[in-house]
């Protein structure tokens, strides 16, 4: 039975060497169709900046028309109003007279639109980060728990063997040998399903990622800092709310420069002639301009600007909000990571007294001076505070990741 359960667990060996946690964040940021689609959002702002300059420069088109209106026996259109036949075949030039300043605020709406774009890449990025760096610390704390398993399943195979040996030698009962082979297979099925667990949450991993492999390999220790945020109103969750109060600002002065005059100039030349007389002489041109003056619009313009006023008060209430929610939520985490570093050591203490008295009973086993059933207490208080103690660890981790994330 021994060497099948071997021979099992060796179809679970490790096949490819280490990966570290910026693997990961890489592959997974390279892959997102949400930051490559953002990506291509901002690229398309930028054609729409170059589509706002080039609509005002001046606008040529070319137009053609051609008419003709018979009169047979006295039936037909007054040839006073149609001209019986035309033709016209004419050049014409459009071109909008804007201010400057109304120029640079329709181009300050792209970039803050630009902005907007890039600062949502940025939290979508980060937002990413943490569910990977999730998964790998959760995937991390599995192949803690698979080892330290598989270390608990070795020591009691190597005892399994003297143990027998002394029991031949009635140095123990029989029930104790049993006793201890029972405690033996129930580690060995807990090996097994420490393994499956990792495997499940190391190809979650994986499938987060955007990796299409299930080869199932190490991953390293995940190695996060604690950091400490610095100016918290520089962090990515802010810059939102700065760029809508500019936006805001700058709404303002476009619904101003649409009350304004506006200037059109427009010309035109070419041929245009209804044959009547000498119709080789018409050609020509034309030019002239429009002015439009907005005069009365019902209150429209006042109402915008309180919309806008609307805007900028839910703004400052959701960024009221915010602060006070960000600063506990960093703060909670900071008390909740030192408590877990308290916790852990602790724990520590504690193991180091569990792990001495494994030893001392290992090596009493040998001269048959411990009794199994201290021996099986002995490994299950081993076994408790070493579960305790990866679990207190992993949580630590994911403590540091929430933190990290909010420091960004």
């Amino acid at each position: 039975m021994k060497y099948l359960f071997s021979i099992i667990l060796c179809a679970f060996v490790f096949t490819a060497q280490a990966q570290d946690l910026d693997y990961y964040l890489n592959t997974a940021l390279k892959s997102s169709p949400l930051l490559k689609d953002l990506n291509n959002q901002i690229a398309m702002g930028k054609l729409d900046s170059l589509r706002l300059r080039a609509g005002l420069r001046p606008q040529v088109t070319g137009s053609s028309t051609g008419t003709y209106a018979p009169v047979i026996n006295g039936f037909g259109y007054e040839s006073a109003i149609t001209n019986g036949q035309t033709l016209n075949a004419l050049i014409g030039v459009n071109q909008a007279v804007i201010s400057k300043n109304y120029l640079n605020a329709q181009l300050a709406a792209l970039k803050l639109s630009k902005d907007s774009l890039g600062n949502t890449i940025n939290i979508s990025a980060q937002d990413l980060k943490k569910t990977i760096t999730t998964q790998y610390i959760t995937a991390y704390g599995s192949l803690l728990q698979y080892r330290f398993n598989k270390e608990v399943v070795d020591l009691l195979t190597n005892e399994e063997d003297l143990l027998k040996k002394l029991t031949r030698n009635n140095v123990y009962r029989q029930s104790d040998y049993l006793t201890f082979l029972v405690t033996l297979k129930q580690q060995q099925l807990t090996l097994y399903q420490a393994r499956l667990q990792y495997k499940n949450d190391f190809t979650t991993l994986n499938y987060l990622a955007g990796i299409a492999d299930t080869t199932v390999i190490e991953i390293k220790d995940p190695a996060l800092q604690h950091t400490y945020p610095a100016d918290p109103h520089n962090s990515i969750f802010y810059q939102q709310f700065k760029t809508d109060s500019i936006r805001l600002q700058n709404s303002r002065k476009l619904v101003d420069y649409s009350y304004q005059p506006k200037l059109n100039l427009f010309a035109d030349g070419g041929y245009n002639s209804d044959f009547s007389y000498q119709p080789y002489k018409n050609f020509g041109t034309s030019f002239g301009f429009t002015v439009t003056l907005p005069i009365y619009d019902g209150g429209l313009r006042k109402l915008q600007h309180k919309k806008l006023s609307l805007e900028e008060d839910t703004r400052l209430n959701y960024k009221t909000f915010f602060d006070k929610q960000y600063r506990q939520q960093v703060a909670q985490l900071n008390q909740q990571i030192n408590d877990n570093t308290n916790l852990e050591q602790q724990i520590k203490d504690q193991f180091k007294y569990s792990e001495s008295l494994i030893k001392v009973d290992t090596q009493l086993l040998q001269t048959g001076d411990v009794r199994i059933a201290d021996l099986i207490i002995a490994i299950n208080n081993y076994l408790t505070v070493k579960n305790l103690l990866t679990q207190t660890n992993i949580s630590k981790l994911q403590l540091i990741n929430q933190l990290n994330y909010w420091n960004k």
